[in-house]
């Protein structure tokens, strides 16, 4: 809802004065859908759907933990960001974080002849291999990156052009034919590449689109259902991820997400086993809804999301994917929210795969009503957001065939890890720090583990992404289920919270595998 909002390229400007224990405080279980004797870590090869869970080649279970990193879709025809840093170094970073899946946004203007690519910065090695690149072939880059270090990608047909959201899957300059041919170009490039798993057909159908209504310029259930099958005939391996409409007999919600209709006219596709129902969810700080001022908040909002599109997930019909979900933070509301939201995607320590799967929004900071996960810089992380969605982050997935260009580790690397601590707050009678572990060696790592001994008599009272024991002034901490592993160069943070002072910063010690 209110896209041109949501959009905007103003940077995301205020400081979040939340005290980290009370927030983003949680702990991270091993996932009981992967026992360690199994032969293959789940997720190879090209994914179908079984009831409501979404099952890799060998059958396993999966589930998508991501984030949005949009740019694409806009005048830059590009990931936004690049204008600051190395596409890999951040590619790297939301692997580091937990996130195993990124939700990548374009529009059709990728595929016109006189579309250049901008605002990248080659200055100082920095995306070098993508001088002289077209947008579509800067995406090959990016997929092949990706999957190199063992992230899956959604492609989001986001937007007609770059000028802005459509109510409808065409407009006049870009026919429905438009649309189509595009989405098939896009499925026969990655055809043979299981990192790309699945292709979003269209961002936020809003009114006048409606779902069952049968007339075939409003109907985007019809719709999907044509472009769902036309991928297919391409490619008949990917996932077709069909979003909600806005309202759906008299009831309105967010933009794409209104799934109601669903159970009366399912997207009924040729090849079985390859739909998942994609919705978006919002808080106030996007637009106010009636939920919101409910006086019986936040307990109301488990019963509207199984309304609007839980129901899908808990009636068995078909895997659901929150697409998009984010809010600056900033008010009370939509810190219950989002507390409330992680849980009903339901924990990762608890259910495994057999959840709601989810990409956040977003990666940037400069989407306008949200944020990101990154703050202003594009480099450091909003620990306190990034901590509200520790508890449903999944396992990575196995690494691909990586980038053609990249001739990898010839063997016998060398396994190291530096870390850097970081008091980021201290009210006296207590403070917030952060640990930076980083790669340092020339292989990528299995998991990491650090140590360090206050000279006073400080105590963890809580930590998050990672897990630790403190033997008197001694803490060690290790690595959780979803960040231990690191590219070379790579890294990952863990936080916690302290009693007494802070003081100084210790000396940290790592230790890879």
């Amino acid at each position: 809802m209110f896209r041109s909002l949501r959009r905007a390229l103003c940077a995301a400007a205020a400081a979040l004065l939340l005290i980290l224990a009370g927030v983003g405080a949680q702990t991270v279980h091993a996932d009981p859908a992967a026992p360690e004797d199994r032969a293959a870590a789940p997720g190879a090869g090209y994914w179908h759907t079984s009831g409501r869970q979404m099952l890799d080649a060998a059958g396993q279970p999966v589930r998508i933990a991501g984030i949005n990193w949009f740019g694409f879709e806009t005048a830059n025809y590009t990931p936004h960001g690049l204008w600051a840093r190395d596409y890999k170094s951040m590619i790297d970073q939301m692997k580091s974080l937990g996130y195993n899946t990124i939700r990548l946004p374009y529009s059709d203007d990728l595929f016109k002849s006189g579309t250049v690519p901008n605002s990248i910065d080659f200055s100082g090695g920095k995306n070098a291999d993508l001088q002289g690149l077209g947008s579509l072939q800067i995406m090959d880059r990016i997929v092949a990156y990706a999957g190199q270090v063992g992230l899956k990608v959604v492609l989001d047909r986001h937007r007609p052009d770059a000028a802005g959201q459509s109510a409808l899957w065409y407009t006049s300059a870009v026919p429905e034919s438009t649309w189509i041919a595009n989405l098939k170009a896009l499925a026969t490039r990655y055809k043979g590449n299981p990192t790309v798993v699945g292709i979003d057909l269209h961002n936020e159908p809003h009114d006048p689109a409606c779902w069952g209504c049968g007339d075939t310029t409003r109907d985007w259930r019809l719709a999907a259902q044509r472009a769902g099958n036309a991928v297919l005939s391409v490619n008949p391996e990917l996932l077709i991820f069909v979003e909600g409409v806005q309202t759906f007999n008299g009831v309105s919600g967010w933009w794409g997400g209104n799934l109601m209709g669903v159970a009366q006219y399912p997207v009924q596709l040729d090849v079985p086993n390859r739909v998942v129902y994609s919705a978006h969810d919002y808080a106030t700080s996007v637009a106010q809804q009636s939920w919101f001022s409910d006086p019986s908040f936040p307990a109301n909002m488990p019963g509207i999301w199984d309304k609007y599109w839980g129901y899908i997930f808990k009636q068995n019909i078909a895997p659901v994917w929150v697409g998009e979900f984010g809010t600056t933070l900033q008010s009370t509301i939509d810190q219950k929210w989002l507390a409330a939201l992680v849980s009903y995607l339901r924990p990762t320590g608890t259910y495994g795969a057999d959840s709601i799967s989810w990409t956040f929004w977003s990666w940037n900071p400069n989407s306008g009503d949200t944020g990101g996960i990154l703050k202003d810089d594009w480099t450091t992380v909003d620990t306190v957001k990034d901590g509200y969605l520790a508890s449903v982050k999944a396992p990575g997935f196995p690494s691909g065939g990586g980038d053609p260009g990249d001739p990898g580790d010839p063997g016998g690397g060398t396994a190291a890890c530096t870390a850097a601590y970081t008091v980021s707050s201290d009210w006296g009678g207590g403070f917030n720090a952060e640990v930076k572990v980083t790669n340092s060696g020339t292989v990528a790592l299995k998991s990491w583990k650090t140590t360090w001994t206050w000279p006073g008599a400080q105590k963890v009272t809580s930590m998050w992404n990672a897990s630790y024991t403190q033997s008197g002034s001694t803490v060690t901490a290790a690595n959780a289920d979803h960040n231990g592993a690191l590219a070379v160069g790579g890294s990952a943070s863990f936080g916690f919270g302290g009693a007494l002072g802070g003081g100084g910063a210790p000396t940290v010690s790592c230790t890879a595998t």
